[in-house]
């Protein structure tokens, strides 16, 4: 199958498009530079430029995704404008299959990263339920893997004999899951799974909250356990404030908020889908596909 992944060059999309070339897939790598086709979802709100783009492709994945909104790189644009542009060409080229890697939690946020993310899905589940689409939303819980921002941030974490965190971590429950998993479930949707449609929630099978997650992989590391303590809430709003002024990571007012948040859901199906048990958060660094 001819494949375009938009975002190809990022934590996620990397994944999707070694998974999908190692099961024979061809694959068009899509981003901004370095590309198979160039494209750039600030300004790509043109549905006869995606309906060019879309030449000779069976499939498309869209994985483009921000954390942050800026005036460079505006989150209506990158991810309701051009992503609505996208899903019409692909209904006007007979490009039925679209897969979308969204997030788990968007229904209950008022967050811009929520709020844009999820009008994009309601488009491509409406062109679905009127038979113009194929189209699924991944909507995944927090996503571990190497490359990734938050994995990065949660490991640095996880060295430190002692450290506050925002009393949030200690209370919203996630379920993340592997990388790996998540990219083989997009390749099990192209594959075994390709009549399935609709909305389908991406969780490992153990839900926990981030300050146990950062102690979990302290413990597969062999180190001893640290001293986890809850930060003053205008300490962390501080340091949101401060992630938005200098943004060197994910942190940041945004991530805090999607943070007050429970993303857990029923993985069952995602199971189905994977067609073997999820890995499990204890067991995330000695996951073997972890492995580059």
């Amino acid at each position: 199958m001819r494949v375009l992944v938009c975002g190809s060059h990022g934590f996620i999309g990397r994944r999707i498009v070694k998974t999908l070339r190692d099961q024979g897939h061809h694959v068009l790598c899509g981003a901004r530079e370095g590309a198979d086709v160039a494209m750039d979802f600030v300004g790509d709100d043109d549905i006869d430029l995606w309906a060019h783009r879309l030449a000779g492709v069976d499939a498309v994945i869209n994985a483009v995704g921000i954390l942050r909104d800026r005036l460079t790189a505006p989150m209506r644009a990158i991810h309701t404008a051009a992503p609505v542009a996208l899903f019409e060409a692909c209904a006007r080229r007979g490009v039925t299959r679209v897969i979308q890697v969204s997030a788990l939690g968007l229904d209950q946020s008022a967050t811009l990263y929520a709020t844009t993310k999820r009008a994009a899905d309601e488009h491509l589940t409406d062109l679905t339920r009127r038979g113009k689409l194929d189209g699924v939303a991944l909507r995944p819980s927090v996503v571990f893997g190497q490359g990734g921002q938050s994995t990065s941030l949660f490991l640095a974490m996880a060295r430190w004999p002692a450290i506050a965190l925002p009393r949030e971590a200690f209370s919203a429950r996630i379920q993340p899951v592997h990388v790996d998993d998540l990219s083989s479930a997009v390749a099990s949707l192209l594959g075994a799974h390709f009549n399935f449609k609709g909305v389908l929630n991406c969780v490992g099978p153990q839900s926990l909250t981030i300050a146990a997650l950062v102690a979990s992989l302290r413990a597969q590391a062999n180190r001893s356990p640290a001293w986890q303590l809850p930060m003053p809430g205008w300490i962390t709003r501080f340091s949101a404030w401060l992630g938005d002024a200098i943004p060197v990571t994910p942190w940041g007012s945004e991530t805090l908020a999607l943070m007050r948040q429970a993303t857990v859901a029923d993985g069952r199906t995602f199971r189905a889908i994977l067609g073997h048990p999820a890995c499990p958060p204890s067991e995330f660094l000695g996951y073997a596909k972890c492995l580059p």
